[in-house]
């Protein structure tokens, strides 16, 4: 037997319980069935029965919502019931209010076996083990979303001003300012014709260059003719003329330049019909009117004729016809004249690629361009050869040579180079090149409009997808906001039931302490 003191030492020991156990422990103490679960399926139907007429009250409302109704909150109802129904009681203290008898009828199924005790226990599981860690989850999942959203926002951001940057760059390289991209391609085409009419005024700048360039040549190439420079001395005298005049050596009569057909509009509107309109047809029926025949009247066929035959001539009587090949009777020889035009290109029309002007044309420009780095090329290294510590031996080397390649310095020579390098330049920018193949391709044209749209498109996609990031994380704030309250509730009645359960047990036991664990952690 305990002794006093023993017995005061077992009344202080807490009885621990592991909340995920706390079921399986009240079956295996004996204070609940294990078929429990079917006797509260009664309960629960006697409570939504119960639910349908109750007075109002801001409390029982309060209790109603928000959670599960268990055996306490049960508990409740009844004490208000007291308090709203106690005209209904009799003199023997019993209710006459089918309110109470229900509730009361509830509680009493409750108690029946502690299966309220097991509920409640199996509440407090659900509670701690799923809905709790679900909500904090899902909370981390949006606050998780908002910071994704804000980052990708920023990319967005940063993304669509790269995008929109490029673009810009895009279109100044090529003139444009990227508002109506086909028609501003169109007004720079209408600036090609000037751009390459100073660009050959500029080559009159060569002159010396060129002239630095045939006597290093006739010096280092004694006694073998070459030619030098052909179409950029060409160009240096007569400007930017035909490829006609270029290859004929005069100007043409007459110039036909190809046309390149650009459609600045979209096609949007329908297709017209192309059906021929007959105008108003008698009887609707579609019928051609030949007039007003007689069906027994005959076809006049003329005067002569009275069956219908044909007239053949008078093949039986007259002579044979022969054909009359131009020639004089028989024996004479026979003549034909023949008109024979002056020869040569004189009063010759220029057409197609003749008819491009000699920078305007891509056979001719390519020429022209390899002329001038061949230039560019040899002032390259004439100026290196100036510039380099054999410059003496250089000098001695060309004792024999004109006086353009012997006295030309440095400077002049790095002067012509520049010179030189600028044409090249302007030949060959992004703006010309554009300008070249808008010229001779109008689906160039459509390809590069396209193009400069897809670029433009990729700012715009960023910011439709900025939007899109914007609403997804407002979504994920309101989400966040409603499950913050939520879980706030859930976490209080969680709290409470857990109270509940341990003054319970703790009654069957002697009102030793009870601790149930793992609910602390979860929440």
């Amino acid at each position: 037997m305990f002794s006093r003191g023993n017995w005061a030492t077992e009344q202080s020991l807490p009885i621990d319980i592991h909340t995920g156990k706390l079921v399986d422990w009240l079956i295996s103490r004996r204070h609940t069935n294990r078929d429990w679960p079917e006797a509260v399926r009664i309960v629960r139907e006697k409570i939504n029965n119960a639910i349908q007429d109750m007075p109002e009250h801001p409390e029982i409302t309060k209790l109603l919502s928000g959670t599960y109704i268990n055996y306490f909150h049960c508990l409740r109802i009844v004490e208000i019931l007291k308090e709203t129904e106690k005209d209904s009681k009799n003199i023997l203290g019993w209710y006459g209010s089918q309110r109470m008898k229900d509730w009361q009828e509830v509680i009493r199924l409750y108690e029946k076996d502690s299966m309220y005790l097991a509920e409640a226990a199996q509440m407090l599981v659900r509670n701690v083990q799923y809905e709790l860690p679900a909500i904090k989850r899902t909370i981390a999942k949006c606050d998780t979303i908002q910071q994704d959203c804000e980052r990708k926002e920023k990319d967005c951001l940063k993304n669509a001003a790269n995008a929109k940057d490029k673009y810009l760059q895009t279109c100044k390289q090529i003139g444009i300012t990227g508002d109506r991209v086909k028609q501003e391609l169109l007004e720079l085409l209408k600036e090609l014709p000037g751009e390459l009419t100073n660009i050959a005024g500029k080559c009159k700048d060569l002159k010396e260059a060129r002239q630095l360039y045939r006597d290093f040549l006739s010096f280092t190439l004694a006694g073998e003719h070459f030619e030098c420079l052909p179409l950029l001395s060409f160009v240096m005298e007569r400007g930017n003329v035909t490829t006609y005049e270029w290859t004929y050596g005069e100007p043409p009569i007459r110039v036909e330049e190809p046309k390149v057909e650009i459609n600045v509009e979209d096609d949007d509107e329908g297709i017209q019909s192309d059906e021929i309109d007959f105008g108003d047809l008698d009887g609707g029926a579609g019928a051609i009117d030949f007039g007003e025949l007689d069906p027994s009247a005959d076809i006049d066929f003329g005067d002569e004729l009275t069956t219908g035959e044909i007239d053949w001539g008078n093949l039986a009587t007259e002579e044979a016809q022969g054909i009359n090949w131009g020639v004089g009777e028989e024996g004479e020889t026979s003549t034909v004249d023949i008109i024979v035009e002056d020869s040569g290109v004189a009063g010759g029309v220029a057409k197609d690629a003749e008819a491009l002007s000699v920078l305007g044309n891509p056979k001719t420009r390519n020429q022209f361009i390899d002329e001038l780095l061949e230039l560019e090329g040899f002032l390259t290294q004439r100026n290196y050869e100036l510039q380099s510590e054999g410059s003496v031996l250089s000098l001695n080397q060309f004792s024999g040579a004109p006086e353009t390649v012997q006295y030309h310095a440095v400077e002049s020579t790095t002067k012509m180079l520049s010179c030189v390098q600028n044409i090249v330049a302007s030949l060959t920018s992004t703006k010309m090149q554009h300008l070249y193949l808008i010229s001779m391709s109008s689906r160039y044209v459509d390809r590069l409009t396209e193009s400069l749209r897809t670029k433009r498109s990729v700012g715009e996609k960023m910011i439709a997808s900025q939007a899109v990031i914007q609403q997804k994380s407002k979504t994920a704030q309101e989400e966040q906001a409603v499950l913050g309250p939520k879980l706030q509730l859930i976490g209080e009645r969680t709290r409470e039931l857990q109270k509940q359960i341990e003054e319970e047990i703790s009654k069957k036991y002697k009102n030793r302490p009870v601790n149930l664990m793992g609910v602390v952690n979860a929440l």
